[in-house]
């Protein structure tokens, strides 16, 4: 068994659909969580979701529902998504709902409250619901918010418990210095040390019950219900069973000097991520996020999708037309890993003509064809050595190049398709029958290190492809062609 090793997406909140965004963040960690398993670690992936707040408490009441019935619903969609996805088997799903969850919010709200770090005051803000953040006006555009710019900025006035952020400043800069790759890629990395060098404020986490019931109580306050944030972040570590279960934390969270957990999120989290959730486990003396990969927007005709727009791309019918697979694939190796990136499902279909049924899948049938045929028994399974993950490959995973990792493999497919049509093992066979059956075990043994390969990026087809080279066996059509 290899090392301990902790990956988490951020918690979608309940109040629509599954969407591609999400799909995308969701695959670039299950590829990184199965690449991981795959050198031998040992995973912990966590995912889930994040029901409380006004965004859905507003929207369960429009829709004439009970809260709670309301995010069990939505819940079971995203939970969905480990099947329709085929997600890492052992993947971990949280529930900010959970009482578990519930209770380890309300011990971490006590280790900040006990460093000093809470405390009550009035206010008046700028809000932004869609965010769940407050705004300054350098941060509006014509007095909206530009991620929800369809939604009004609401002004709150009340008393509330705050968070001391702008007590860590110095130990935030102090963690980035420290971690000169704690924030990938390098301009949003750039981008927040930016943010925290021009100064912190100090930032609302609670809500009076009598406006938002819909949260976690604050300890020892029954008059205030948690603020979202600050309850939501805390998925990280209750998911390992914190408070009580400190061995599973040490092991996959880490400890002070040497963490471990790998954060994957979108770019309106940066700030979320990568400073106020930091500074709250400093505060409550625990250890930091080992480092957070942040993933830009799925954008379709050069437009963010929105509903209002009706450019928004459901996976779920993909999925139903074309498989796991080629959504997962086109996510990983066409969706740019940290900038913008446009889906269209013209490009998708190229793709998938390209890459699947004219690439791949034509390059196992012709092999499995040969190997039915002419191969008397199955080649023996090849056992992993290191050339079968060479530099090239693990270097793009490890820095997080979805795309590299697969044009890699995409490239061995396509030397081995060249090599196939060259030296003709079709014909050799009926001229030589042992140097033939030779060609074509060889060339089945390296379609099957190319199947070993593909198993963090479409593992669906790697697994069907392995079964069907040591049962010797030309597999049903995998990637029918389809017409555009």
């Amino acid at each position: 068994m290899g090392k301990s090793f902790y990956i988490t997406t951020t918690l979608p909140y309940v109040n629509a659909p599954p969407h591609i965004g999400f799909a995308l963040e969701i695959v670039q960690a299950d590829s990184i969580a199965r690449y991981r398993a795959l050198l031998g670690d040992e995973v912990f992936f966590n995912t889930g979701t994040d029901e409380h707040g006004i965004k859905i408490y507003r929207k369960a009441q429009e829709e004439g529902k009970d809260t709670q019935s309301y995010v069990d619903a939505y819940a079971e969609r995203f939970k969905l998504l480990q099947e329709r996805l085929n997600l890492f088997p052992e993947l971990h799903f949280v529930r900010t709902t959970d009482t578990h969850h519930k209770a380890a919010a309300q011990a971490f709200w006590n280790l900040c409250l006990a460093s000093g770090d809470i405390y009550k005051k009035n206010y008046s803000v700028k809000y932004c619901v869609g965010c769940e953040l407050e705004k300054t006006d350098s941060e509006l555009e014509n007095g909206k918010c530009p991620i929800h710019p369809t939604l009004d900025i609401e002004l709150i006035n009340e008393e509330n418990y705050f968070f001391r952020f702008s007590r860590y400043q110095v130990s935030l800069l102090d963690l980035y210095a420290r971690r000169p790759d704690f924030v990938v890629p390098d301009f949003r990395f750039n981008e927040i040390r930016a943010f925290v060098a021009r100064g912190l404020e100090d930032f609302s986490i609670s809500r009076r019950r009598e406006k938002m019931p819909w949260g976690v109580p604050v300890p020892g306050d029954e008059a205030q219900v948690m603020y979202v944030w600050f309850d939501a972040l805390i998925n990280y570590i209750s998911t390992l069973g914190w408070p009580e279960d400190e061995a599973a934390l040490e092991k996959f969270w880490g400890i002070i000097d040497s963490p471990k957990a790998l954060q994957i999120a979108g770019k309106d989290n940066v700030r979320q991520q990568a400073a106020m959730w930091q500074a709250m486990l400093i505060s409550a003396n625990l250890p930091s996020t080992r480092q957070i990969v942040i993933h830009g927007f799925i954008t379709s005709g050069g437009q963010k999708m929105s509903k209002s727009v009706g450019n928004v791309i459901d996976p779920y019918a993909i999925i139903d037309e074309y498989g796991t697979d080629a959504l997962r694939l086109f996510l990983l190796r066409h969706i740019h890993p940290f900038e913008d990136s446009d889906f269209t499902m013209e490009k998708f279909k190229e793709s998938y003509n390209a890459d699947l049924a004219n690439g791949l899948g034509n390059l196992s049938a012709r092999i499995l064809t040969l190997a039915q045929a002419n191969l008397e028994k199955p080649i023996e399974k090849p056992q992993p050595v290191p050339e079968d993950f060479p530099a090239v490959y693990t270097s793009a995973f490890d820095r997080y190049d979805y795309n590299a990792a697969c044009d890699y493999v995409w490239k061995l497919i396509g030397e081995l398709d060249k090599e196939l049509t060259a030296e003709k093992p079709f014909s050799v066979v009926k001229e030589d029958p042992e140097k033939g059956k030779a060609m074509i075990a060889a060339m089945t043994a390296r379609l099957y290190v190319i199947a070993r390969l593909l198993q963090p990026i479409i593992p669906t087809t790697s697994n069907a492809l392995k079964a069907a080279i040591l049962a010797n066996k030309k597999p049903e059509n995998l990637f029918p062609r389809k017409e555009k």
